[in-house]
C-alpha cells in the first residue's frame, strides 16, 4: 500500500486527495464505467479545447447575430449595438461584411470606437475590421500572453484569460491569478466536485460540476473566485462541448460579477461556438463601472 502511493505522480497524488479528501462525488453511471478520475481530472486541467472552438472560427466562414447591452446601476440601457454580420475565408485571409446595425445610446464615441471595453471585448472575439491573413486555429503552449500591452489591449487579454481558462491558473492578472485555480491544494477544499453523465446534442458527455461550498467563512470565500462552473466534456474526445459558470471577486481596486454561457456544435472536424451568453459587471481602478450582456448566435458554419 505504502509503496503504491509513492508510485503515484504529483497529480494523481492531488486528485486522489481531492477525491477522498473533499469528496469528488460519481454518479452511480460513472461508478460503472471505472472512469480513471484522477486522469480525467489531469486532462481537464489540461485542457485547449474550450479556447480552441472560438480560435476555429479564424478559419471558418460563418454568419452571426450580434447583441450587446449596456446598462446603468439602475438597470436602463445605456448603449445597445444589434447587428448581423458575415465572415468570409478566402485562402489565408478573413474579412467581415455588416449585413445590418442599429448602434443606440454611446455604443460609439465620436470617432466612432467602442465607448465600453465590454464591447471591445466582443469585437476581438467575433468581428473582424479590413482583410486578417495568416491566422491559424493552433493553440500554441502560451496561448494567452499581456506581455507588452497596455492600456484597453492588456485589459482586454487579461479579460480572455479569465473568461477562457475558467478553472485554471492563469498569469498576468493581479490578484486573481492563483484564485482561478480550483484544484490548488488550498482551494480545493472549499469546492464541492461532482461527475455525472450526460448528453449535448445527443453526443455522450461527462459532466464535470463544481460549486463553492455552502457556508464559507468571508475569509474562505475570498480565496475563491469560480462560484460554480458545468462543463460537458465529450466522452469520444474530451473536448469541451458547452460550459456554463459564474465567477465573482471583491477586492480594494478591482471587484467583478461575470456569468456566461457557451454551447459548441461540430461542423465536419470542427468544433465551433453557436451561442454564447454573457452578463458582466465590472469595476477597474481608473475605469468606470461597467454592466454589459451580450449574445452570439453563430451559424451558417462552413
Amino acid at each position: 500500500m505504502v509503496s503504491s502511493v509513492q508510485a503515484q505522480t504529483p497529480v494523481e497524488d492531488s486528485i486522489e486527495k481531492i477525491r477522498l479528501a473533499r469528496s469528488i462525488k460519481l454518479s452511480e453511471v460513472i461508478v460503472r464505467s471505472r472512469l480513471n478520475v484522477a486522469r480525467f481530472i489531469e486532462q481537464i486541467k489540461a485542457d485547449t479545447s474550450f479556447y480552441k472552438a472560438f480560435k476555429n472560427l479564424r478559419v471558418l466562414n460563418f454568419t452571426s447575430s450580434n447583441d450587446i447591452v449596456m446598462r446603468d446601476k439602475q438597470g436602463q440601457v445605456q448603449a445597445r449595438l444589434l447587428s448581423k454580420t458575415q465572415q468570409s475565408r478566402t485562402g489565408a485571409c478573413r474579412s467581415m461584411r455588416v449585413l445590418e446595425e442599429k448602434a443606440t445610446g454611446n455604443f460609439y464615441d465620436r470617432r466612432g470606437r467602442y465607448t465600453y471595453y465590454t464591447a471591445a471585448l466582443y469585437a476581438s472575439l467575433f468581428f473582424t475590421t479590413g482583410v486578417v491573413c495568416g491566422e491559424t486555429n493552433t493553440i500554441r503552449s502560451r496561448a494567452f500572453s499581456t506581455r507588452g500591452l497596455s492600456g484597453v489591449s492588456k485589459h482586454k487579454e487579461q479579460l480572455k484569460m479569465l473568461l477562457f481558462k475558467p478553472g485554471q491558473r492563469v498569469q498576468g492578472v493581479p490578484l486573481l491569478g492563483d484564485k482561478m485555480d480550483i484544484f490548488d491544494s488550498d482551494r480545493a477544499r472549499f469546492y464541492d466536485f461532482s461527475i455525472d453523465y450526460s448528453e449535448h446534442r445527443e453526443e455522450p458527455c461527462y459532466l464535470f460540476s463544481v460549486a463553492a461550498k455552502k457556508g464559507l467563512s468571508a475569509a474562505q470565500r475570498d480565496q475563491l473566485v469560480i462560484d460554480k462552473m458545468d462543463t460537458w466534456f465529450s466522452i469520444r474526445t474530451l473536448e469541451v462541448l458547452k460550459r456554463t459558470y459564474s465567477m465573482s471577486y471583491q477586492a480594494g481596486v478591482y471587484d467583478f460579477s461575470v456569468s456566461m454561457e457557451a454551447e459548441m456544435a461540430r461542423y465536419g472536424s470542427y468544433v465551433v461556438p453557436v451561442l454564447l451568453r454573457y452578463v458582466g459587471d465590472w469595476d477597474l481602478v481608473f475605469k468606470k463601472r461597467e454592466r454589459g450582456l451580450f449574445t452570439a448566435t453563430i451559424y451558417n458554419v462552413h
